[in-house]
C-alpha cells in the first residue's frame, strides 16, 4: 500500500507560492537632490544564520560590496496535520481523463497539512527595516490566500491561507564599530495546505437498478417495484451536457432476482 509512488509536487508548489508573495518588495530613498532611487529587495530561499555569517566574516572591510542588504531570506520549519480541517476519507474526487473524454479518476480527498514558514526581514538601518515591514503586513489580517493548481491532472485548484503568526525584532549591533550591524525582523507564517494520494482509474457508470421488495427479507420476498435510470443519450460522455431517462417497472408475477445467475426465479 505504501509502496505506491505518488509525486504532485504539492511541498514544492506550496513554498514557491509562498515566497512569490515576496519577491516585489521595494526600497525607495529620497536623495539630497530630491530625487527617489528605488531598488527591489533580493529574496532567497535559505536560514537568516548564513548571511550574516557572510556579512561577519568579510576580513576586508573596505571591500565595496560585501553582502547587499536589505534583504529577505525565508525557509520551512516544520509540517504539522491538522485535524481542523479533516473531512471524511471515504469521500472521492472525479475528473475526466484529459486523453480520452470516455474515462473518468478518482482521487481520496486530501490530508490537511500545516506548512510552518519563517521570514527574516534583514537591514542595515531602521528605516529600511520598517519600509520593508509596512509593505507586508497590511496583507495579512491574519490570513492571505494564495490560489495554487495543487493536481494538474485532475484540475484541483485550491485557494490555500497563508496566516501571519508573529513578529518579532532583533539589533545585533554588539562590540566595536569594527563589526556590521544588521536589525532584522522575524515572522512566522502557516500555511494551510493540502496532500493528495495516487489518482486510480474508474469506469463509467452508464446505468443505476435499484429493486424495492415487499419485506425486509430480500432473499424470498417478491420484487414491487424496479426503479431504472440510465444517461439520454445512451452515448453521452462524462463531460457532455446530457440528461436521463427514468423507468419504473411494476412485478405482478411471483418472482425473485438470483444476483448468481442474474435472472429472474420462481419463488
Amino acid at each position: 500500500m505504501l509502496g505506491t509512488y505518488v509525486y504532485h509536487e504539492i511541498i514544492r508548489k506550496t513554498i514557491i507560492g509562498f515566497g512569490t508573495l515576496f519577491n516585489n518588495i521595494e526600497l525607495r530613498r529620497s536623495a539630497e537632490d530630491g530625487t527617489i532611487q528605488s531598488m527591489k529587495v533580493p529574496l532567497a530561499y535559505g536560514p537568516k544564520q548564513k548571511f550574516l555569517s557572510r556579512l561577519r566574516q568579510q576580513p576586508n572591510l573596505n571591500q565595496k560590496i560585501q553582502i547587499t542588504l536589505p534583504r529577505i531570506s525565508f525557509e520551512v520549519n516544520g509540517f504539522s496535520y491538522d485535524p481542523s480541517r479533516k473531512v471524511s476519507p471515504i469521500q472521492t474526487i472525479k475528473s475526466v481523463d484529459p486523453a480520452d473524454n470516455t474515462k473518468t479518476k478518482k482521487q481520496f480527498m486530501p490530508v490537511p497539512y500545516n506548512v510552518e514558514f519563517e521570514l527574516s526581514v534583514i537591514a542595515k538601518n531602521n528605516d529600511d527595516g520598517i519600509q520593508i515591514l509596512e509593505q507586508i503586513l497590511p496583507y495579512f489580517q491574519p490570513s492571505f490566500n494564495i490560489t495554487i493548481n495543487l493536481i494538474n491532472e485532475m484540475g484541483e485548484v485550491k485557494d490555500v491561507p497563508v496566516v501571519l503568526n508573529s513578529i518579532s525584532y532583533e539589533d545585533d549591533y554588539e562590540g566595536d564599530f569594527e563589526k556590521r550591524r544588521s536589525i532584522i525582523y522575524n515572522l512566522t507564517f502557516t500555511a494551510k495546505t493540502y496532500l493528495y494520494g495516487p489518482i486510480a482509474d474508474q469506469k463509467l457508470i452508464k446505468k443505476v437498478q435499484a429493486d424495492t421488495y415487499t419485506t425486509v427479507d430480500t432473499v424470498d420476498a417478491p420484487r414491487q417495484i424496479r426503479y431504472t435510470v440510465t444517461p439520454d443519450p445512451l452515448d453521452a460522455d462524462p463531460d457532455d451536457d446530457f440528461g436521463f431517462n427514468e423507468i419504473f417497472s411494476e412485478f405482478t408475477d411471483n418472482k425473485k432476482y438470483n444476483p448468481e445467475t442474474g435472472q429472474d426465479e420462481d419463488l
